[in-house]
């Protein structure tokens, strides 16, 4: 379980996050909803160490967890909205050169978790490929091939959809699910309401650094009147 306690983080004198606190479950998705600068995506900076938190704890099945220990147990595997894969390495080498430099694995370990994690996400004829040759949503399927090479206990997806055709949103979505019957513990942050209707999820609406409203998606789309706020935002009455 993943229990984020009271985060606040500060750039300069702008507070991004301002004490927002939430729990995930093992199998679980949280969807942090809200427009862009809200502090959706700062926060899952904070919890793969990419930013440092100024106050707040974050917790890992009762521990808490500091930076070291976080990278050294590999818990969190990021996919980046732009993706951020090397294009001067092969399909392949995007996911073994982690594995070799960080993980100590010999080429050929590296290689027989490349070629798993490929074939599960259907890039396995894709292993030699340059980076340029992929789709948009092929470069997601191995960002989060990527992500997952190392083992860990949380998946961050930041703007999943945002590079990709929206036709895509269905895949992304059930890739997402995936994710969650797996057994990884699922962080989204998206301004993409559509999104939200591909998901079994906690809708957590953010908004000037702070949760504002928390719902159950199945809640949610059951007695959307009950949750206002979210209402608004997925019928495009506020920004």
């Amino acid at each position: 379980m993943l229990k984020i306690d009271a985060i606040t983080k500060k750039f300069g004198t702008k507070t991004v996050l301002n004490g927002v606190s939430l729990t995930v479950k093992k199998g679980e998705i949280a969807v942090l909803l809200g427009s862009s600068g809200v502090g959706k995506s700062t926060l899952l900076r904070v919890l793969s160490d990419l930013d440092r938190a100024d106050a707040g704890t974050i917790y890992f099945n009762n521990k808490k967890l500091d930076p070291i220990s976080m990278h050294k147990q590999h818990l969190v595997g990021m996919v980046f909205q732009q993706f951020n894969l090397f294009e001067h390495l092969t399909v392949q080498q995007n996911i073994t050169l982690a594995l070799e430099k960080v993980a100590g694995k010999t080429k050929q370990e590296a290689a027989a978790i490349a070629h798993a994690l490929l074939t599960h996400y259907g890039l396995a004829d894709k292993a030699n490929a340059s980076i340029n040759q992929l789709s948009g949503g092929q470069k997601q399927r191995l960002a989060i091939a990527r992500s997952l090479a190392m083992k860990p206990e949380i998946v961050c997806l930041d703007e999943p959809t945002s590079a990709l055709d929206p036709l895509l949103t269905t895949h992304v979505g059930n890739t997402i699910t995936q994710l969650a019957r797996e057994g990884y513990i699922v962080l989204v942050a998206t301004h993409d309401t559509a999104l939200l209707d591909k998901l079994q999820c906690t809708i957590y609406l953010m908004d000037n650094g702070s949760i504002v409203q928390t719902a159950n998606s199945a809640d949610f789309k059951a007695h959307p009147h009950s949750y206002p706020l979210i209402a608004k935002f997925v019928s495009g009455t506020i920004a």
